[in-house]
């Protein structure tokens, strides 16, 4: 299974075969007439929440689309805004971060009859926030206490073993071993807070090996999580191949069905197929030969320190009034996708 990507990064105008669901990945929530203000103003659009990201599409042009990873988002709010067009109604900013990159984004609810305007997106975000544990390595965390395991919401411990030697040092640190469902957790006997709790979705390879301290676990992290080695000692023998049997059959079964741990009950009505990863029920879907981009990246672009907006000009090019452009670019370069020099 590829590594997730879905909520880590910010993509825009995807194929449709990257704007479906990943095993694991369910729509939350979804808003109709949402406009995506600042890139395609005036276009009427579908606002797609699900545990992994925000999901964006033209109704008019689905190839027009952005994909907003939940964990790109450095900041989310909603506001009342008064627009010519709609008079009094509701607006989601998103400042993001992707590769590097600042990204802002302004949805503006178009319905006047939806009152439940953005609270989904706002709440799933902060599931999403408050589960990391179901997703992300954690060292020497508050994952223990009184030397209980803290239980995730949606986890069970399987087994729990005393007795097991953390390889990292030269001398090794004796402890306990825990494995739910979800991750494995182990810590120190004399210091809970030595621990370490890895979940197996950011588990590369469960492997048994000889060190210079016998035979051992070694368990090895991902690339996203630093790619981390990990060695354990159990003894005797028939302990340790058990321990590895059981990690690689709950790391095969998770891998196979995902969890995410991000829990947010609102709409009761979302249809059964969108569990199927099919979001585009009723719409024309046309794969772009060309693979063409219709967003253009510059406009989505967040300034470092940008406090106010730039006073407008009278742009001779366009025939109409633009804010300034930022020092270092011209208008050519920002309408260009990829740079021409």
């Amino acid at each position: 299974m590829a590594l997730t990507w879905e909520d880590k990064e910010v993509s825009f105008d995807v194929p449709y075969s990257e704007m479906r669901l990943r095993h694991g990945e369910k729509v939350i929530d979804k808003l109709g007439d949402i406009e995506d203000t600042k890139g395609n103003y005036g276009d009427r659009g579908r606002l797609i929440i699900t545990n992994l990201r925000i999901l964006w599409h033209s109704m008019s042009s689905p190839r027009v689309n952005l994909s907003i990873g939940f964990n790109c988002i450095v900041s989310i709010n909603t506001k009342i805004i008064n627009s010519k067009i709609q008079g009094t109604t509701h607006a989601l900013h998103l400042l993001t971060i992707s590769n590097g990159t600042r990204y802002e984004f302004v949805f503006t609810n178009l319905d006047q009859g939806n009152i439940r305007h953005f609270t989904t997106v706002v709440g799933v975000y902060k599931a999403y926030i408050t589960s990391k544990l179901y997703r992300e390595l954690k060292l020497r965390g508050g994952v223990v206490h009184n030397k209980k395991l803290k239980i995730l919401p949606l986890e069970q411990v399987v087994s729990s073993m005393h007795g097991v030697w953390n390889l990292s040092s030269d001398q090794g640190s004796l402890g306990t071993f825990i494995v739910s469902n979800i991750r494995f957790v182990w810590f120190a006997d004399i210091n809970e807070g030595f621990n370490i709790s890895l979940p197996y979705l950011q588990v590369e390879s469960i492997r048994v090996r000889d060190s210079k301290f016998g035979k051992a676990l070694v368990i090895k992290s991902n690339e996203r999580s630093g790619n981390f080695i990990l060695g354990f000692k159990v003894d005797p023998e028939e302990k340790l191949i058990t321990l590895y049997k059981e990690l690689t059959s709950l790391h095969t079964v998770l891998f196979n069905n995902p969890i995410y741990g991000v829990e947010y009950m609102w709409s009761t009505n979302i249809k059964e197929n969108d569990e199927k990863g099919d979001i585009w029920e009723g719409l024309d879907i046309v794969e772009d030969p060309k693979n063409e981009i219709g967003n253009t990246l510059a406009v989505y672009l967040a300034d470092e320190g940008h406090k106010k907006d730039r006073l407008p000009v009278y742009s001779k090019e366009l025939g109409l009034a633009i804010e300034s452009i930022k020092e270092g670019y011209t208008l050519k370069k920002l309408w260009e996708v990829i740079p021409s020099n």
